[in-house]
């Protein structure tokens, strides 16, 4: 996820992602999303179980901003908010 300019990278793993997006994008969810606005849905990946979520979590977490940015360019060059696709 990210902000409305795209200045900001935030990944993390629900087991609801629907729901949780928007509790992000209606500032439900205190921290890190609610302080800088993370609101937009620009990647996601769907497993069939958690503890493989949470692995690919953790490897996209490692990664540079970089390699964040390059995963989302793969899959939505132009950044559009995929929440209405969920």
């Amino acid at each position: 996820m990210t902000n409305k300019n795209n200045t900001v990278l935030y990944t993390g793993v629900t087991s609801d992602l629907k729901k949780r997006v928007y509790q992000h994008k209606k500032g439900l969810i205190a921290g890190f999303t609610k302080k800088y606005n993370v609101v937009k849905l620009v990647y996601f990946e769907v497993f069939g179980e958690i503890v493989l979520a949470i692995e690919r979590e953790k490897q996209i977490k490692a990664g540079s901003r970089q390699k964040k940015i390059d995963l989302i360019d793969s899959k939505n060059p132009e950044w559009r908010d995929l929440y209405d696709k969920l």
